[in-house]
């Protein structure tokens, strides 16, 4: 930027003048000649698409960072970036599987019961059984074989075993279906608990992290504005690093917005990591933020924000990573033969710009069509032509000199004078 501003000054010396016949007027002859404008920027190299990276589990289980790569590494698809550790789940691992084995004693002692109460009936049924099939007999036999009293109670007995054995056989049929239900609740908790045994077995199996494809390994910092350290505690599925693909590389720049008119879309950018000016390559602008912000409250002066390409093979020749610090060197226009007009000749009437042009050495406002606008001139396209001379400013426009100044000039020349 201070190049360009300086060889602006000095072409300014070398074509502006003054002479009588302008009135004192400053003025510029144009020429048609070669033509370069551009600006200096600096920016931070980003990727366009990245693989997030999260730390292995589920349900936010708790994990420890016991290993992890350096920062900035180049990894290749399956390489091991993190290693974790979960004492936490180990230990709800042995409460669950504790669970597990109750729960199948619980139904084994279940089962166990159920057979027993089964059995009791069973038998309790089978004599009833055996009763009512003696108590029948007698109930039907011949009055004068068997002794009245004798045939009347075995009348009564079949009554009853009658009712016993249905009574009997209901608590059979009730005790069958309400086994059958206990142990299947108790199944149903054996699943719950088997799934989440699974679970925290799955969660244990999964304490290293590794790169889903190549890439450069970068941490991504904490709320804290700190990257993961090892020993921190970490929570499961949170972020932890991004693998960014080093075929989508760009350069994040930021221009004064004064500096940033002539900024379009497509023009070429020379591009080098700062400190390493050797490192070049050329990248063209991509994205330019519709509008200027400033940095931050204490700083009220806006900057626009603007993306260039980066190429992929000299990101790998080079081993560019993220984060890295970059100036560019954007080339606004870059013409064989142009002309231009310092960007103080030029003023706006109604959205037109104009140039005072010397026409028999008066000043004719004439209406242009300008190109790009540099840092410190502007291309104009139309309305100009090499060998006229514009106007850059008038000898009314300087400051008239003090009174003060001026009386005290007079005496010093009153004072040579006298003899």
């Amino acid at each position: 930027m201070k190049r360009l501003m300086i060889a602006a000054a000095a072409l300014l010396a070398l074509t502006a003048c003054g002479d009588p016949a302008s009135g004192g007027q400053a003025t510029e002859t144009l020429v048609l000649a070669p033509v370069e404008f551009w600006v200096r920027a600096e920016g931070e190299l980003k990727a366009a698409k990245a693989t997030p990276l999260r730390v292995p589990g589920s349900n936010w289980a708790r994990r420890q960072l016991v290993w992890v790569l350096p920062d900035g590494s180049p990894v290749k698809a399956g390489d091991v970036v993190a290693r974790f550790e979960a004492p936490q789940s180990k230990l709800e691992l042995d409460k669950a599987l504790i669970d597990l084995q109750r729960n199948a004693l619980a139904r084994a002692g279940k089962e166990s019961e159920l057979d027993v109460g089964l059995g009791r009936v069973d038998v309790e049924l089978a004599q009833a059984e055996s009763a009512l099939a003696i108590a029948r007999r007698y109930a039907r036999a011949d009055f004068e074989a068997i002794a009245r009293n004798t045939i009347l109670d075995a009348v009564q007995d079949e009554q009853f075993l009658g009712e016993k054995t249905g009574v009997l056989r209901w608590r059979q049929d009730q005790s069958s279906q309400r086994g059958e239900a206990e142990l299947n609740v108790l199944g149903v908790q054996r699943g719950s608990l088997q799934a989440d045994v699974d679970t925290k077995r799955e969660d244990l199996s999964a304490l290293e992290l590794r790169a889903a494809h190549d890439g450069i390994f970068m941490l991504v910092q904490g709320w804290s504005g700190e990257p993961p350290r090892v020993g921190e505690q970490l929570w499961a599925s949170g972020e932890f690093a991004t693998l960014p693909d080093v075929e989508t590389l760009e350069v994040e720049l930021r221009l004064p917005q004064q500096e940033a008119q002539g900024l379009a879309l497509g023009q070429k950018v020379e591009l080098a990591p700062l400190g390493h000016p050797a490192q070049q390559a050329v990248g063209e602008i991509t994205w330019i933020a519709s509008a200027p912000r400033a940095v931050s409250r204490q700083n009220p002066a806006k900057f626009v924000s603007a993306k260039a390409s980066v190429p992929a093979d000299a990101a790998r020749e080079y081993a560019w990573v993220p984060g890295q610090a970059f100036t560019a060197r954007i080339i606004l226009l870059s013409a064989d033969a142009a002309i231009t007009v310092p960007n103080v000749a030029l003023s706006g009437n109604g959205g037109r710009a104009e140039v005072n042009v010397l026409e028999d050495g008066e000043p004719t406002a004439r209406p242009v069509v300008v190109g790009v606008r540099g840092p410190s001139r502007t291309q104009v396209v139309e309305g100009l032509a090499a060998g006229e001379r514009v106007l850059l400013a008038t000898a009314d426009a300087l400051p008239e000199p003090d009174a003060d100044e001026a009386d005290a000039n007079a005496d010093a020349e009153k004072e040579g004078a006298a003899p």
